[in-house]
């Protein structure tokens, strides 16, 4: 085949008044003669070659213009950069998967290393969805790694991810890391001299106060601590709440940092905060003997714990106490403080129960990793006295919180649960079995700027306020009540208030998603371990088809087909067929 110098003629034609020409007339232009059609047929094979600058369609050729060059030209480059990566990407990738030295592979593969890896990780990731996925695909076809678990394998074996990586949330793309602005506002609110805190005439010392706070053995972001006291024949109750809106504001890098997180997410091996850890474990945190700013519910309690009055307002606390929950169940006859807690509590309860409010106490799954990576499960109460006292002092704070802003017409932010349609548990009900089946039928519940009943906790509003170190609309409501106990404008109007919701529906569908699928995880693998052993369930359902089940060990629900002999609320053994965590299989057998 003569070679023809495509460039050169497409300098010659590009000056032409058409950009269309036949293939003999430029066949004859490269060559410089007459041409026939052994000529033109060698002329075409060139430019069906080198695409670069001719483009042959429907018997014509037609000229490609500059732009189009360019952008060929960057094609070719990316292609060229492709097929480069495939071929070099593939080997490291065999070798990381034999177990070669991963700074060994490094060094020789460079850039490679770093960009063939983030590609798989995509890859078992994203799926399909990722856009590199064919480059993905064919990194490990060329490199015969074709189990669907060898990118997870090739991310643990270069020390990227854990042999436990929580992949929920990377598919997530929940922010891990707080921005460098949020991070140096952290720093610079770290410097707040507490003792300023004084100078603020709205804000009320508290500190001759004992407050106390009552929480896991584990916890470190204090939110809450409370007082109480009598007057007279009534409780003076005190709810107070850290008072993260004084240094967390609309417009802030940590609201916003807040606005994308939504909520702090717990897991067995750890967390992922809304707020920087020093601040949410440092200044933001109630703890003992720490001045702290709070925001506090002094709310007068009649005998029978009914509401006589509600004073709140910005104040200066100290903790005096730091209990556990187990720590405060011990004090119940012989500590004062607590013992008229649990007494008022016991009552506000009650009002509770007698206005519809479904108790449904289900015990808490503390799932809890070893330093062997061994999984172990454990079942906790939840109705514990001191459990129940904190439960209801958050109650209380959170319902008259919104009817506080409410009554005000003041714009904010509410749940609330439409009423139960079939009604199964009633009063302090505590069967496994009627609890998980009242469960599987309570109505969704709703998040909206309207102030309306939530059935299920048995009062006629309801929002949440006692977590503003680890909930955004908790942070929202804490502004809120600033400006009217400030006497200021509603720091948030209708329409912003209405945006949050939205905002936060999202965020918490996102962080509920992520938080239920390592729950499941974790117990998987606690399974994997039982492959074999039979297990005690509760039977929920029997079906004619499926019947559904509660593992009463761990609290998980199980399908299996139906069989005869057994009916709801019997308690059988079924055995352990497959477990895999990664792969999210499990399955049981009668």
């Amino acid at each position: 085949m003569e070679e023809v110098n495509l460039e050169e003629l497409w300098e010659l034609t590009t000056d032409e008044p058409t950009s269309v020409f036949s293939p003999a007339f430029l066949a004859e232009l490269a060559f410089g003669k007459e041409v026939d059609d052994d000529l033109i047929c060698s002329f075409l094979r060139c430019i069906f070659t080198d695409k670069l600058f001719f483009k042959y369609k429907e018997g014509r050729v037609r000229i490609n213009n500059a732009e189009q060059i360019a952008q060929l030209r960057m094609q070719q480059v990316a292609e060229e950069k492709k097929a480069r990566l495939v071929k070099d990407g593939s080997q490291l990738l065999r070798s990381l998967y034999d177990l070669q030295n991963v700074e060994e592979l490094e060094n020789e593969y460079g850039s490679f290393f770093t960009e063939s890896l983030d590609i798989i990780r995509d890859f078992y990731l994203f799926g399909s969805d990722f856009k590199q996925a064919a480059t993905a695909k064919l990194l490990l076809k060329e490199a015969s790694l074709n189990h669907p678990h060898a990118p997870f394998s090739l991310m643990e074996k270069s020390g990227r991810w854990s042999s436990h990586e929580n992949i929920p949330l990377l598919r997530s793309e929940i922010p891990v890391a707080f921005s460098l602005a949020a991070r140096q506002q952290a720093e610079q609110i770290l410097q707040t001299d507490m003792d300023k805190l004084f100078d603020d005439p709205a804000r009320i010392d508290y500190t001759h106060l004992k407050p106390i706070t009552i929480d896991g053995p584990t916890t470190q972001d204090f939110d809450d601590a409370l007082t109480i006291e009598k007057d007279g024949e009534n409780y003076l109750v005190g709810v107070h709440i850290s008072d993260v809106a004084h240094y967390v504001r609309p417009g802030d890098p940590l609201f916003q940092e807040a606005m994308q997180r939504g909520t702090s997410i717990y897991f067995p091996e750890g967390q992922i905060p809304m707020l920087p850890r020093h601040l949410s474990q440092g200044i933001c945190s109630l703890i003992q003997g720490e001045i702290r700013a709070a925001l506090s519910f002094m709310i007068l309690l009649s005998p029978e714990a009914e509401v006589l009055r509600v004073r709140i307002r910005p104040s200066i606390i100290k903790v005096a106490r730091r209990l556990t929950y187990e720590e405060a169940d011990s004090m119940l006859k012989d500590d004062n403080e607590i013992k008229m807690l649990n007494k008022v509590s016991q009552r506000l309860r009650q009002r509770r129960i007698d206005n519809g409010a479904l108790l449904l106490p289900f015990p808490d799954v503390n799932i809890f990793i070893d330093n062997q990576g061994k999984v172990h499960v454990q079942l906790a109460k939840s109705n514990t006295p001191a459990r129940v006292l904190v439960s209801e002092m958050m109650i209380l704070a959170n319902s008259e919180s919104a009817r506080y802003v409410a009554d005000r017409m003041v714009p904010g932010i509410y749940r609330s649960q439409p009423e139960l349609k079939n009604r199964i548990v009633h009063g302090t009900d505590d069967d496994l079995f009627q609890n998980t089946k009242q469960r599987k039928q309570l109505p969704r519940g709703e998040l909206s700027t309207v102030a309306k009943s939530h059935s299920g906790l048995g009062v006629s509003q309801y929002t949440t306020i006692t977590s503003p170190i680890r909930r955004l609309l908790d942070l929202v409501m804490q502004h809120q009540l600033h400006s009217i106990v400030r006497r200021q404008e509603p720091r948030f109007t209708e329409d912003m208030c209405s945006d949050f919701t939205a905002v936060m529906s999202r965020t918490l569908s996102r962080a509920n998603n992520v938080r239920h699928q390592r729950h499941r995880y974790w117990l998987l693998c606690y399974l994997e371990e039982r492959k074999g052993q039979y297990l005690e369930a509760l039977v929920i359902q029997a079906g004619p088809k499926r019947t559904n089940l509660l593992l009463t060990d761990i609290l998980l629900d199980v399908e299996l087909p139906a069989t005869g002999g057994i009916s709801p609320g019997q308690r059988v053994k079924i055995r352990v067929a497959k477990a895999d965590a990664l792969d999210n299989v499990l399955r049981f057998e009668w």
